[in-house]
C-alpha cells in the first residue's frame, strides 16, 4: 500500500505526475527486514511512514508538511516550525486546544501522528486562566520553559538562561552551543 498522503500533497504541490509515479513505484510493494544484535527478522511489507534512510524522505515529509500547515494554521494567531516541530501559539487555552486538535486530525489524515509524551504547553506572562489543555480527553503535560531551535524560551518570558549560557561560554573562551545568532542579544 502507497502512502497515500505523500501522494496527495504532492499533487496539491505541483510536483509533476511522471515524479509522482515514481515515488508511487518506490513505495508500492515495499519490504524490509530488521538488523538486531541476535540477527535479522523475516522481510515484512512496509506499509505506512516514509522510507529510513532515504535521501528523498526529507523532501517528501517537508511536501506534506508544507501542505498540511496550508491547511492548519489559518487558523492560528501564528505557528512556527521546524523540521517535525510545531509550535501553536494562540490566545487562549481552548484555542490551543482546537488548533492542536486540528494539526492531529490533519496528520491522522495523512498517515502520520502527534507523539503525545513529546507535547507540551506553556502559559505566558501568567495568562494562566483555567483548566488544562487536553488532547483527545488526555491532559498535555505544562512546562514552564521548552527548547526550540537551541533556545531555552521561558514563561515569563525572559531570556536569563540565555543569558547566563553566553556570559558562561564567554568566560571559558568556548563556543556557545545550539544558540542562533539571531537571538544573541548586544551585550
Amino acid at each position: 500500500m502507497v502512502f497515500f498522503g505523500i501522494l496527495y500533497c504532492m499533487r496539491k504541490s505541483g510536483v509533476a505526475e511522471k515524479y509522482i509515479r515514481v515515488v508511487q513505484g518506490m513505495y508500492e510493494r515495499s519490504r524490509t527486514v530488521v538488523r538486531c544484535a541476535v540477527g535479522q527478522t523475516e522481510e515484512f511489507n512496509v506499509e505506512v511512514g516514509l522510507h529510513q534512510g532515504s535521501a528523498l524522505s526529507s523532501f517528501l515529509f517537508a511536501i506534506v508538511m508544507d501542505q498540511l500547515s496550508e491547511e492548519v494554521r489559518q487558523e492560528s494567531p501564528w505557528t512556527m516550525m521546524f523540521a517535525d516541530d510545531i509550535v501553536i501559539c494562540s490566545e487562549s487555552r481552548e484555542q490551543v486546544e482546537e488548533n492542536l486538535e486540528r494539526w492531529r486530525f490533519a496528520l491522522e489524515r495523512r498517515g502520520m501522528k502527534v507523539s503525545r509524551n513529546k507535547t507540551e504547553y506553556m502559559c505566558v506572562n501568567g495568562r494562566e486562566g483555567s483548566g488544562t489543555v487536553r488532547l483527545q480527553g488526555e491532559e498535555v503535560k505544562k512546562v514552564q520553559e521548552f527548547k526550540y531551535l537551541g533556545s531555552t524560551v521561558q514563561s515569563n518570558g525572559e531570556y536569563e538562561k540565555e543569558l547566563r549560557l553566553i556570559l558562561t561560554c564567554s568566560r571559558l573562551g568556548s563556543p556557545v552551543p545550539n544558540v542562533p545568532s539571531a537571538y544573541v542579544p548586544y551585550l
